[in-house]
């Protein structure tokens, strides 16, 4: 009978997997972009930099910024979530990921973006909920907040064309 896993060596693959596929987008890094681990539930977090502002009058965060914030963590939620089964079955090797041996991340489709309010010059957040993820196509709903969840600065609708399995 195989003995369970110790607690921190479960955290320490699932987050080895997690920063395999963060690092492997260039975009990421400069914006600044970090994910936040709970399990499966994955918060993006956009701290804050002067280069994201926009509007220096006001001053507020590039919508450019913006979008790119809820569209990555769009893509990071659903291949996580692509990642997740194979992860915790043990079919994934976190140890040996790397940005060239990951699966291919999905491809977006259309990418709709609400601007509710300015992004004020503070670190933002944001969780993608998955509407649907078959084989080929996924939807996927994501919104944006800063100091309270309830009052969102941002929100998107996005579809995406699914990578094909590995071979």
């Amino acid at each position: 009978m195989k003995r369970p896993e110790p607690i921190q060596v479960i955290k320490q693959r699932r987050d080895a997997a997690l920063r395999a596929l963060v690092d492997g987008v260039p975009y990421v890094r400069f914006l600044g972009i970090t994910f936040d681990r709970r399990g499966d539930e994955l918060t993006g977090v956009l701290h804050f930099d002067p280069k994201l502002i926009g509007n220096p009058m006001l001053p507020a965060l590039h919508g450019g910024v913006t979008a790119a914030f809820l569209e990555v963590t769009a893509i990071v939620t659903l291949s996580w979530a692509m990642l997740w089964d194979d992860l915790e079955a043990g079919r994934l090797d976190a140890e040996a990921l790397t940005p060239e041996t990951l699966p291919r991340l999905p491809k977006t489709i259309d990418f709709s973006v609400d601007y509710l309010r300015a992004g004020l010059p503070r670190d933002g957040y944001a969780r993608a909920r998955l509407n649907r993820s078959g084989r080929r196509y996924a939807s996927v709903h994501v919104e944006a907040w800063q100091d309270n969840r309830d009052r969102l600065f941002a929100q998107a609708t996005g579809h995406f064309l699914m990578p094909p399995p590995a071979a």
